[in-house]
């Protein structure tokens, strides 16, 4: 089997691993997209992927991602930025990518409104919130999403859509949901303060705990090595 057909078989075996999930949980979302991460993998890789259906792509390393939007610039892929974001990084993320998960700090929101090409339309923006507290992880507390909402939906080149979330690494089923059930909680809770957004993304669930995140509503899974098979080393940025 080759590395393309490989990949096609595993995004097969992974639509009916949420198809199992949305029937046994009554998933609280009808529609799920299924982004392909694949960070360290190849533009063929990714091209494999698209002829299975994939159309969202994840990217975490900046230089990398960009080199591999210039090999696929003919396909039509929609670019998410899902990586941690250095400022004197936004300018390159805000033209180069359609949505962006990773956005946890004040300053990014406004760097990357004010460098955001107006001819693109409005970045796609998901906070990313440490739900867990964890002091080794990315992300903003709970106690400060709220303040960032704000700032995000008024900022005009950036829409807020929703949070991003990567709990506790945990094996435990019912401490997967718990986590996630906290990050709809915290949308719903936005939600409740901004009804006038349009708050409709929870970016949640990767290769390990994706059924336990379809169930407490996730909208977009973020899955990698279930697609790609293990990652290579990435290169310096």
């Amino acid at each position: 089997m080759t590395a393309s057909t490989t990949i096609i078989a595993n995004i097969a075996a992974i639509q009916a691993r949420i198809a199992a999930a949305q029937q046994y949980s009554a998933s609280l979302t009808p529609h799920l997209t299924l982004m392909a991460v694949s960070k360290t993998r190849s533009a063929e890789d990714i091209a494999a992927a698209l002829k299975a259906g994939i159309e969202h792509i994840g990217e975490n390393y900046l230089q990398e991602a960009v080199a591999k939007q210039a090999e696929l610039q003919d396909k039509n892929i929609c670019w998410h930025f899902i990586g941690p974001i250095q400022s004197n990084k936004t300018r390159t993320v805000a033209e180069h990518f359609s949505w962006v998960h990773s956005v946890d700090r004040a300053k990014i929101l406004s760097r990357l409104n004010e460098q955001r090409p107006p001819a693109l339309g409005p970045l796609n923006i998901c906070l990313q919130v440490n739900i867990n507290n964890e002091p080794s992880k990315a992300g903003a507390s709970i106690a400060d999403i709220p303040a960032l909402a704000e700032l995000a939906l008024s900022l005009p080149q950036l829409r807020l859509r929703g949070l991003m979330a990567i709990p506790a690494n945990t094996d435990d089923p019912a401490q997967q949901r718990r986590n996630f059930a906290a990050v709809r909680k915290l949308l719903n809770s936005l939600r409740q303060h901004f009804p006038a957004a349009q708050l409709d993304t929870l970016s949640m669930g990767m290769s390990g705990d994706m059924e336990a995140a379809i169930a407490e509503g996730a909208t977009i899974l973020r899955i990698g090595s279930d697609i790609f098979g293990p990652r290579a080393s990435p290169a310096p940025e």
